[in-house]
């Protein structure tokens, strides 16, 4: 059920989902070696052996998705601001890259979870494809946010900042 009033800005828990999974997905890329580690010794058929980086990327990735569901979940009951374009075009870019990220924020823990616990190659492989799109969505997001931040000087950042409960 969509919000009834479309709200000016982000609510409290809405801007904390953000900055958190951010530091998540963060996270993520740091503790990847001690994952891929651990995988390279399972698919060589070695005990993995316990390792907090290894637990701390299988639950930072669960984290990830239970977040994402929630921020979608907070969107069609709450909404959210209007964009501020600067275009069609960029409108359309920054739809396309809000959908995938929310795709790949659920997307890629399911394959990390097959892979790790079902032991699926091909998910494992998917994941790997997955992080490097994400990368770049990232990349593009952060990029879109300091091109509206300096350059067309229109106060999107401020709205990630700054609630409006």
């Amino acid at each position: 059920m969509p919000a009834e009033n479309t709200p000016t800005g982000y609510s409290r828990l809405q801007i904390a989902l953000h900055w958190l999974v951010f530091a998540l997905i963060a996270q993520q890329y740091l503790f990847k070696d001690a994952m891929s580690a651990a995988w390279d010794r399972i698919t060589d058929g070695l005990e993995a052996g316990f390792d907090p980086l290894v637990l701390a990327h299988v639950a930072g990735g669960a984290l990830v998705m239970i977040f994402a569901l929630w921020r979608l979940t907070l969107r069609a009951r709450r909404g959210v601001p209007p964009a501020i374009e600067a275009s069609k075009v960029q409108g359309i870019l920054a739809k396309l890259t809000h959908m995938g990220l929310y795709a790949l924020m659920i997307l890629m823990p399911l394959s990390g979870s097959v892979a790790w616990f079902g032991g699926v190659e091909a998910a494992a492989q998917g994941h790997n494809v997955l992080k490097i799109v994400l990368l770049a969505l990232v990349a593009l997001h952060v990029v879109g946010a300091l091109y509206h931040q300096f350059v067309l000087r229109d106060g999107t950042l401020a709205r990630m900042r700054r609630a409006q409960d």
